[in-house]
């Protein structure tokens, strides 16, 4: 399924972008959000919600209180970054399994893209730490980096592997159809919330032409 990630300043700008989506990732590390907004952002089903509050704008505690907050809210998943502080993983992990909210912990890296082995380590280490769902998420630079990013899919793990930059447009495209758990979208061109990314009806347009072939 594709979701859609809305990274907004308000809550009320967030609800506004989620209105008519089935499945979005709410970007949490800048917005201003009270405890009345987190209710209302992740108890109202639809849409189907992830929980991710990225590091650099705000503390790690104020980041761990929001994954918290969302989880305790009612988010079907949330996000935590596997080389975040051991406290802040397990503490997350643990809150999440308890409230039956799936856990996604995710590695990025915005140079590259790890040797095959590196990457088979960096598999490990998320599950490792808790996760039910290992994000992977590499900047493409050639083809052999999009090779090994598809070729981490098919092993019976639940994996969303994601291509970020130009040249990771192809692993977005393809990696849900080869058995990627999520494919990340936004909702608009001008909207993207990484580098790479593509819009909804964009993505979508190219799964089904790669999905026909």
């Amino acid at each position: 399924m594709i979701c859609i990630s809305i990274k907004e300043k308000t809550a009320k700008a967030c609800l506004a972008a989620m209105a008519g989506e089935e499945f979005v990732e709410i970007r949490l590390e800048e917005m201003e959000i009270r405890k009345e907004d987190m209710e209302e952002l992740f108890s109202r089903k639809p849409p189907v919600t992830i929980a991710t509050c990225r590091p650099g704008a705000i503390s790690d505690d104020e980041r761990k209180r929001r994954l918290l907050g969302a989880i305790a809210s009612g988010a079907a998943f949330v996000d935590v970054e596997v080389d975040a502080s051991e406290d802040t993983v397990r503490g997350v992990a643990e809150a999440a399994k308890k409230k039956g909210c799936s856990v996604i912990v995710s590695y990025h890296n915005f140079e590259r893209t790890p040797v095959a082995a590196e990457l088979e380590q960096i598999v490990k280490w998320c599950f490792d730490s808790g996760a039910d769902i290992a994000k992977i998420a590499c900047k493409v630079n050639s083809e052999a980096d999009a090779a090994r990013l598809l070729g981490l899919l098919g092993g019976g793990k639940r994996l969303a592997v994601v291509g970020m930059g130009k040249k990771g447009r192809l692993v977005r495209a393809m990696a849900p159809l080869l058995g990627s758990a999520i494919a990340y979208a936004s909702r608009a061109r001008g909207r993207e919330t990484a580098e790479g990314q593509m819009a909804k009806e964009e993505l979508k347009k190219l799964m089904e032409e790669f999905g026909n072939v």
